[in-house]
């Protein structure tokens, strides 16, 4: 995955501006600081945005036992625990939100372990599926779950038949719950190294992703002719992330992202 750069008035910030970009949730991305914030005399003069680099975490190849063994060697090296280690950021770091905990480092901290991992991501997705089929049982209706690795290396559980509609759930709040229990049982199973999963029922997300893209395209064009900028309902990044782009190519609009989580929202307004 590619990294994109960021700005903000805030590491937060500029954060928050990458996740809409990348359109995952907070805990699938790690960042650089590129730049802290600085203040400048009178106001804004002389003073500096926040600069982060920041891309979807890379699927771990580290075997967990192979971490467990450098993690016990780093500790009888005699560097009294101030090494860099992953740079994660410390108590001293200022939040505008309580958040679960991201990589973060700085430039000079690049570089990352590429080894095998012990799931495939084969594996991996018979395992997803197999969790999976707990849910559609434990629901009492009937329907064909299947696993499968997609080229962007992401684990995908579809789950189809003829009554699954209970499955998605009002908003698509039950498949979403059903989403994290999956990603929460894989991650255990691999030590917290597994792949990044995305599940979904009879092709609802699918079907949401492109009535959403008409949905901001349609209102785009409104906010290009009238100039009063409209605000969407809150949702999450990756739909954040489908509404960014559709807007993207309508000329003279452009779009932000306001609030906090989990009711942050994209507003479109004129360019």
């Amino acid at each position: 995955m590619e990294w994109v750069e960021t700005t903000g008035r805030t590491v937060e910030e500029a954060l928050d501006v990458a996740l809409d970009e990348l359109g995952v949730d907070e805990q699938d991305v790690d960042y650089e600081v590129v730049q802290e914030p600085r203040g400048g005399l009178l106001g804004r003069l002389g003073s500096s945005e926040a600069r982060i680099r920041a891309r979807v975490k890379p699927l771990s190849r580290e075997k967990p036992g192979d971490r467990r063994r450098r993690g016990r060697a780093r500790s009888g090296d005699g560097d009294g625990g101030s090494g860099s280690g992953s740079g994660r950021g410390n108590g001293n770091e200022r939040r505008r939100r309580s958040r679960p905990s991201r990589e973060r480092r700085t430039t000079e901290d690049r570089g990352t372990v590429d080894e095998e991992n012990e799931m495939s991501m084969d594996e991996q997705a018979a395992l997803a599926a197999e969790f999976a089929v707990g849910f559609v049982e434990a629901f009492g209706v009937e329907a064909t779950v299947r696993g499968t690795v997609t080229e962007e290396e992401r684990v995908h559980v579809d789950i189809d038949g003829p009554q699954v509609g209970l499955l998605v759930g009002p908003r698509g709040a039950t498949l979403s719950a059903i989403e994290e229990l999956v990603r929460t049982y894989v991650q255990r199973r691999t030590d917290g190294h597994g792949a990044r999963i995305d599940v979904d029922v009879a092709g609802y997300r699918a079907q949401r992703r492109e009535a959403l893209a008409r949905f901001a395209t349609q209102l785009a064009e409104k906010v290009a002719e009238s100039g009063k900028e409209q605000a969407l309902e809150p949702m999450g990044a990756a739909d954040r992330k489908v509404v960014h782009d559709a807007v993207a190519e309508i000329d003279g609009v452009t779009t932000i992202s306001e609030g906090e989580d989990p009711r942050r929202r994209v507003v479109i307004r004129n360019d």
